[in-house]
């Protein structure tokens, strides 16, 4: 728990056709699923071999009333989920789901920043069945975690008083600004910037690993899926694109050109 403190450490689907949405990512990213519905909740765990990596839920009815569309969320992992969460309404943030337990997996309550983005707060139980993290660039592993933000400076001073998140090198992109890459006491896990003004309200897009970007995006169209931006290469010779996928939910992929 300690290594993994402070870190990205589950993703899960919400969304309006669990069904579908199951089979379209066991085709674009090659995601196995096994179910881990529990007696008040269907739920079915994404696995890459045996290893989950991510779940899928149905979309809750009230959600669904309110207008809230299909996405992913992050769980990252804390020491003590109440204290956390108390600490995100203290910095401004608000808590949507108050912390409560899940049997046999653990603690969570679901929360947003100041600029309205959405996070889980977690803590498993026990400490000891957190997942260890895989090679980068690894299949099927979640890789990047991107912050599009309204004002990147206060998101970032946000996740760093919440989590202790470092800045790491800034990238220059022109008139885009800069691109905020942040650390979590190691290599950077992810980049934070101010979103162009006709994207969604501010929100985290999560890049799923795939060996060969190309092939992922005719999967991904030949799915039902569309293609939002992309492919561009980025430093260290990946390429990445932004995707919806049938249901409307964003998300992102990463992987060489072969």
């Amino acid at each position: 728990m300690t290594d993994l403190a402070s870190r990205f450490v589950w993703y899960e689907l919400m969304t309006t056709d669990t069904a579908a949405a199951r089979l379209f990512y066991g085709s674009v990213v090659g995601w196995g699923s096994r179910d881990a519905s529990q007696p008040d909740m269907a739920y079915t765990l994404l696995t890459v071999g045996e290893s989950p990596v991510a779940g899928l839920m149905d979309l809750p009815e009230q959600a669904r009333k309110m207008g809230t569309p299909p996405g992913w969320i992050g769980y990252i992992s804390v020491a003590d989920v109440d204290a956390a969460a108390a600490k995100v309404t203290s910095l401004g943030g608000a808590v949507h789901v108050q912390p409560s337990e899940i049997p046999q997996v653990g603690r969570f309550a679901v929360v947003s920043d100041p600029q309205k983005a959405v996070f889980t707060l977690f803590r498993p139980l026990p400490p000891e069945q957190a997942p260890e993290e895989p090679a980068p660039g690894t299949p099927g592993y979640i890789g990047w975690h991107e912050y599009y933000a309204e004002d990147w400076e206060k998101a970032f001073d946000f996740y760093a008083a919440l989590f202790g998140w470092q800045k790491g090198d800034p990238m220059d992109m022109g008139e885009m600004g800069i691109y905020q890459l942040f650390t979590a006491g190691g290599p950077p896990i992810g980049g934070m910037f101010n979103k162009p003004h006709h994207m969604p309200p501010p929100f985290w897009l999560f890049y799923f690993n795939v060996d060969d970007i190309d092939a992922a995006l005719m999967r991904v169209q030949g799915s039902g899926g569309k293609l939002l931006n992309g492919p561009i290469e980025v430093p260290g010779g990946d390429w990445i694109a932004q995707c919806k996928d049938p249901q409307g939910a964003m998300f992102a992929l990463a992987g060489k050109r072969a």
